[in-house]
């Protein structure tokens, strides 16, 4: 593999990346040393991974075995947080208390769930990935994982409605 088709292939994908190894990681600045670190292993092994059959998912594969071991080597005295922990991105309007309350609300939520449920939930609807890239990053069918998507997001919306409706006696 080229240089340039390199960049075209590979390179391309580090903005995907991101949300995922950022989410793993903890830290904006962890996740940018890790795509970087990523972007070096495969660019030494660019000869192999040129005819993969699945170059996206085998990339995003990479990225969460690099993150997975991060996370197993950390020390207690490195910035590096438990893999459930996610900022969500804070845009001007969302800086209200209200928004801030249904943040939290939401990660404990998601936090509480099983734990595959909240790994599909997050790939999807926090890291943007497609069922493809979730299937080839957790072994799973697609079917599977839309069922354990649905459930999570039932699981959020239903404990969502119980808290906004306390004390309204709809539950």
């Amino acid at each position: 593999m080229k240089t340039e088709e390199f960049k075209n292939r590979v390179i391309s994908m580090s903005e995907r990346l991101y949300p995922m190894v950022a989410r793993m990681l903890g830290s904006h600045a962890n996740a940018e040393d890790a795509i970087q670190e990523i972007m070096i292993k495969l660019w030494e092994r660019r000869k192999q991974i040129k005819n993969h059959p699945n170059l996206p998912g085998f990339i995003f594969l990479t990225a969460k075995n690099y993150c997975l071991d991060k996370i197993k080597k950390k020390t207690p005295t490195e910035d590096i947080y438990e893999a459930k922990h996610y900022e969500f991105p804070a845009d001007q309007e969302q800086n209200s208390l209200e928004w801030k309350e249904l943040k939290q609300l939401i990660e404990e939520i998601i936090n509480r769930l099983p734990a595959q449920q909240r790994e599909i939930i997050m790939m999807r609807d926090l890291d943007g990935l497609t069922f493809d890239e979730i299937a080839v990053l957790t072994t799973l069918r697609i079917d599977h994982i839309r069922v354990l998507l649905s459930r999570a997001r039932k699981q959020v919306a239903k404990e969502l409605q119980k808290s906004y409706s306390y004390g309204k006696g709809e539950y």
